[in-house]
This record gives structure tokens, sequence and C-alpha cells, in this order.
């Protein structure tokens, strides 16, 4: 029967259990993961199984790095999630962890734009370090995902998006994410794209500011194809600062809701 050993087919004989292919295949292998899983008790082996055996500390070759990156992944999503493009408008504190997010979960392509650089005062919610200061924040971040997932290609835009050049910078992204601060910016990104490429899905955020309750953040569908993230009031302003934990649990609704529409299921309900 067909299973896949780090997500490469294997005939092996029904009957197999998964401690008697780990002997077989990686004896010192002391992380045995099953379709996602991290297992310490043996199981039989059926077929379609997706099995992962892992060393702690071992440097992978580059073939079998980006198999065991997708190891705890839920089987089967891995080659959609690849084959997918991404793109995300402003890379601060919001669109620089959903790219991080995204990377790591093995999506294929990322199209990132800003014309800002990294600022001290970024580093208490944004993906950057202190000797990236002054670095133009897409060269930076492209820096950053390359060391995490160098199978994620990253497209960087160093430039304002306009209405000008919109179509031209995301024409073939599958899903944009809004990720600008300022609520003027947040509102023609929003009205621009969806009359711009209509049909592609935008997920946008809104309320993250302070250290309010982190269960009042919520995804929400507010039109076809347009996804909303975030408490939907809660805006920056003196005495009400963006703090990293809020504005990361909205970051990561927004790639949350970025990997159910890449996969086809609704942002916001279970299916």
């Amino acid at each position: 029967m067909r299973i896949f050993y780090n997500e490469t087919p294997l005939e092996i004989p029904p009957g197999t259990t998964l401690f008697q292919l780990q002997r077989q295949l990686k004896p010192d292998a002391d992380i045995v993961i099953l379709n996602g899983y991290p297992l310490s008790a043996d199981r039989l082996l059926q077929a379609e199984d997706h099995i992962s055996l892992i060393r702690r500390g071992e440097q992978p070759s580059a073939d079998d790095l980006e198999q065991l990156l997708a190891a705890r992944h839920t089987p089967g999503v891995h080659q959609r999630l690849k084959s997918s493009c991404v793109g995300i408008a402003g890379v601060g504190g919001l669109g620089s962890q959903v790219a991080v997010a995204l990377a790591r979960v093995g999506v294929g392509q990322l199209i990132i734009a800003d014309y800002d650089v990294v600022e001290p005062s970024n580093l208490n919610r944004q993906q950057y370090f202190i000797d990236q200061i002054g670095m133009p924040k897409v060269e930076a971040l492209r820096d950053n995902l390359r060391r995490i997932n160098p199978w994620t290609r990253v497209a960087a835009h160093n430039v304002k998006i306009s209405s000008s050049n919109l179509r031209t910078v995301y024409a073939s992204v599958d899903v944009l994410a809004e990720a600008f601060d300022a609520a003027d910016q947040k509102a023609f990104l929003v009205s621009c794209f969806l009359q711009t490429l209509p049909g592609k899905p935008l997920v946008a955020a809104s309320g993250m500011a302070g250290f309010g309750p982190a269960n009042n953040i919520k995804t929400r569908k507010m039109t076809d194809n347009f996804y909303l993230c975030g408490d939907g009031s809660a805006a920056a302003r003196p005495g009400c600062g963006l703090m990293a934990p809020r504005v990361g649990i909205v970051a990561h609704h927004q790639a949350n809701a970025i990997v159910r529409l890449l996969l086809n299921q609704s942002p916001e309900t279970e299916e």
C-alpha cells in the first residue's frame, strides 16, 4: 500500500506499523510524526498516511528540509499552499506577521509592498531586528523570510501603493492582505483593490490597539470577497497604543483567513 514518507510516496507491505517503519528507515529518529502529530506509541499504518522521522539537532539535507518544514501540517494541504500567491499591502505590525505566518505554512509566493524603513519604535510589535534599523522594510522582511523558509519566493516592492500601480503589483495574487496603519489608507486600499481586481478575495484589519480582551477579535465577512479581522473599534490614539499581543492576534486572524480561502474554506465559519 502507498504511504508518504517526508511527503514522498512510498510503497510498504500492509500490516506495517509506525515503529517498524521507523526502525527500517531511520532507527535513530527520536521524533515520529504521523499525519502532522508526534506519537510516542506504535500504531498500524493505513494507506495514504503521512510520516516524518526526525532526529533532534540534526541538520537535514536541502532536499529533505522543505518536506520536514511541512511535517506538522495537516496532510494534503502543503501542495495547495505551495502553489499559491498572496499579496500583502504594508509590512508593519500586521503585514510582517502575516508574512511570517504564511512563509511558515509554506505559501509558495508572497508579493509584499511598503515604502517605509525600519525604525526603533517598530520593534515592539513588528518582525524586524535591531540591526535592521534604517533598512527598507520590504528588504528587511525579505531577508528574514528567506531565513525562515527559503522555498517561499518573495517579490519585494519598495513603493507606495496607489491606484496607478495596484494592478501591476498585485495582479497575480490569489488573495490580498490589507495591512496599512492609517484609516484613510485602509479605506483606499479596500475600495481600489475590490474595484481593480474584482473576484479576488481581500482580508483587511480594523480594531487592534491597546490590551483589551483577545476574545473580542473576530473574523467577519463584510461582502463577497471582503473579510475584516479585528474588534472593529479599538483604534490607536493618544493613551491607546499598538502592542504586540493584540496586533499579533489580528495578524494571525488574517493569516488563518487567507489559508482557509486558499483551501476553499470559509474564513469565518466551520464547514
